[in-house]
C-alpha cells in the first residue's frame, strides 16, 4: 500500500513539473512577442540588461535617435562610452521610448524625461557643477535630464550622452508642441547609430 501511494504521488508530483514546464515555455514565447510588439517584459528586460553589462553593447551602438514630439527632427544623441549608457541603448534597441517631458519650475536651461521602473539602468553618477547646451546625463532612479542650455548645477549625475547643439536643435527642443489631448510634450528615443 505504502508502495502505492509513494507512486502515486510521484507521478502527480512529475506531473506537476511537467505542467510548470510547460507554462514556462510559453511565458518565454509571450515575453518574445512582447518585446517584438514594443512593450517590456521582465524576461526581456533582464536578457538586455546582461547584454549591455557585458559591455557588448558599448562598442556596437555609438547613438540614439531622439525626436521631440510625434513628427520632430531626428537627432542623434551621440553616446558615452559606459555601462549607463549602454543599458539605455540596450532598451531602447528592443523597444523605443516614448516619454512625457517634464522640467523644474519652468526651467529654461533644462528638461527632464522619467523612465519606467521596470528599467534596471546602472546609476553611476558623480557631482557635475557645469552643464552645456548638449549634455544629456542619467539621474538615479530612472530619469534622463537634457540641458539645452548652459548651466551652473550642483547634482549627482552620469553623463550618458550628448547631441550637436545647433541652433536647429535648440529650436526643435523649445518649441516641442504639446500632445494634444495628453497636456505634455514627449520625446521619442529608438534605436540609432551603430546598429
Amino acid at each position: 500500500m505504502k508502495k502505492r501511494v509513494t507512486a502515486i504521488f510521484g507521478l502527480v508530483l512529475a506531473l506537476g513539473m511537467m505542467a510548470m514546464g510547460c507554462g514556462g515555455s510559453s511565458g518565454s514565447a509571450e515575453s518574445a512577442a512582447g518585446a517584438e510588439s514594443g512593450s517590456a517584459s521582465p524576461a526581456a528586460d533582464s536578457t538586455e540588461t546582461d547584454s549591455a553589462e557585458t559591455g557588448s553593447t558599448v562598442s556596437e551602438v555609438t547613438g540614439l535617435t531622439v525626436r521631440f514630439g510625434d513628427e520632430g527632427t531626428p537627432f542623434i544623441l551621440h553616446l558615452e562610452d559606459n555601462s549607463t549608457a549602454a543599458a539605455i541603448a540596450g532598451y531602447v534597441g528592443s523597444s523605443e521610448w516614448r516619454l512625457p517631458i517634464y522640467s523644474y519650475d519652468e526651467s529654461d536651461v533644462m528638461e527632464y524625461y522619467d523612465v519606467p521602473s521596470r528599467y534596471e539602468i546602472p546609476d553611476n553618477s558623480e557631482t557635475v557643477m557645469q552643464a552645456y547646451a548638449d549634455d544629456v546625463f542619467y539621474s538615479d532612479p530612472n530619469r534622463i535630464a537634457l540641458y539645452y542650455h548652459d548651466a551652473d548645477i550642483d547634482e549627482e549625475y552620469t553623463k550618458v550622452g550628448t547631441f550637436d547643439a545647433t541652433e536647429e536643435f535648440m529650436t526643435e527642443v523649445e518649441d516641442n508642441p504639446v500632445l494634444e489631448g495628453w497636456g505634455n510634450q514627449i520625446v521619442v528615443i529608438s534605436a540609432g547609430e551603430g546598429r
